[in-house]
């Protein structure tokens, strides 16, 4: 019963990904095609109507200076007096324009706080432009900001939840220029795997081309499918990317083992092999325990004076419970995983097990750490 629940206990840390072979996705869902595709659009803005939670104008320069020359557009003039409010801040916006999006439709946009704002809670987006990557604009922003959070203060503590320095305003950015791209003159489509693949670039092929019931379509390297537009979808490229992208092809997948060792998260794909090799892990642990003790003279003395005593408390542990596992050449991964958790190890030790492993030479797979 005590292996089986440390074996329960392993498996509940590793998590393990292991698709079937018969396992087919749609091409839409592995692929993208040429030309859809999203635009990132970004701002600079100001939020005001804030309670007391703006930027410290006499610490953020740049928020008086947009402030000014605001006011300045607006026919008022605040060179000349002080100006020190405690309810506008600097922000930066951001949004995706997405493919096709056409004038007067609206996007989500988040709003971040820029200076030394503690909240952005209660404001309001003045009008942003938005701008692409060619510095055109694209979109304009304004709206109240809704903040997923919120902040309480006293004299003695401080609740907050969430991040109260960054928002969203859902649909609030109106599309105002348009990114040109006609589909119906294309002469050919490319179609980019998520994951290049020569095996799957491949199979791809012989879907489409199964499919049309002629050699239309051709790989052009590991993530480029190149499909010519003609036959029957002759001026039509929008059927034929319809009718494409519903297509379920089974994608291969490379070994890799990948690694997360900020959570101690294991991912082992479903063609991990392993050769025969004998797996031990142990360690040295040190625990070390300080629990001070306070000495007092008897009462009423004249005499001593009241100190601390240390007392150390340090125990060992050499992990003489281990034990040696070998793992066979060529098992599965549901061996593997048992082989692992046989040694009653946790995530972060089984990580360094894994490695030695692949410098041993006996992992046939691709480690990838994030």
């Amino acid at each position: 019963m005590a292996r089986a629940g440390r074996m329960a206990v392993g498996l509940a840390f590793l998590l393990v990904l292991a698709g079937t072979a018969e396992a087919a996705s749609r091409i839409k869902d592995i692929a993208d095609f040429e030309g859809v595709r999203e635009n990132i659009l970004i701002g600079y803005g100001l939020v005001v109507g804030l309670k007391g939670t703006g930027d410290d104008l006499g610490n953020v320069s740049f928020t008086k200076e947009s402030l000014i020359g605001m006011l300045e557009r607006m026919g008022v003039n605040t060179r000349e007096g002080k100006l020190d409010p405690k309810n506008v801040a600097a922000v930066m916006v951001t949004g995706t324009l997405p493919p096709f999006g056409r004038q007067g439709s609206r996007i989500d946009v988040t709003v971040s706080a820029l200076g030394d704002a503690d909240s952005l809670l209660g404001g309001s987006l003045l009008v942003t432009p938005l701008i692409g990557a060619d510095g055109e604009v694209y979109a304009v922003a304004q709206g109240q900001v809704q903040v997923g959070g919120f902040s309480a203060k006293g004299q003695a503590t401080t609740v907050e939840k969430g991040v109260v320095t960054a928002g969203r305003i859902p649909n609030g950015a109106v599309v105002e220029q348009e990114v040109p791209f006609d589909l119906s003159s294309m002469e050919s489509i490319k179609i980019a795997l998520r994951n290049p693949d020569f095996t799957t670039a491949r199979r791809i092929t012989q879907a489409i081309n199964a499919y049309l019931g002629t050699e239309m379509a051709r790989p052009l390297d590991p993530g480029t499918v190149m499909v010519r537009v003609g036959g029957r979808y002759d001026g039509n490229v929008v059927g034929l990317l319809t009718d494409i992208e519903q297509l379920m092809v089974q994608p291969d997948m490379m070994a890799r083992v990948v690694i997360d060792e900020s959570t101690g998260t294991i991912v082992i794909g479903e063609n991990v092999r392993i050769n025969t090799v004998a797996i031990a892990q142990g360690g040295l642990t040190v625990r070390i325990t300080e629990t001070p003790q306070v000495s007092q003279p008897a009462p009423f003395s004249t005499t001593g004076a009241t100190t601390v005593v240390p007392r150390t408390d340090i125990q060992v542990d050499e992990g003489k419970d281990k034990r040696l596992a070998v793992v066979d050449s060529g098992v599965n991964l549901q061996d593997l995983v048992n082989s692992l958790n046989a040694l009653g190890v946790g995530p972060r030790d089984m990580i360094s097990i894994l490695q030695a492993i692949k410098a041993a030479g006996a992992l046939q797979a691709e480690i990838e750490v994030l």
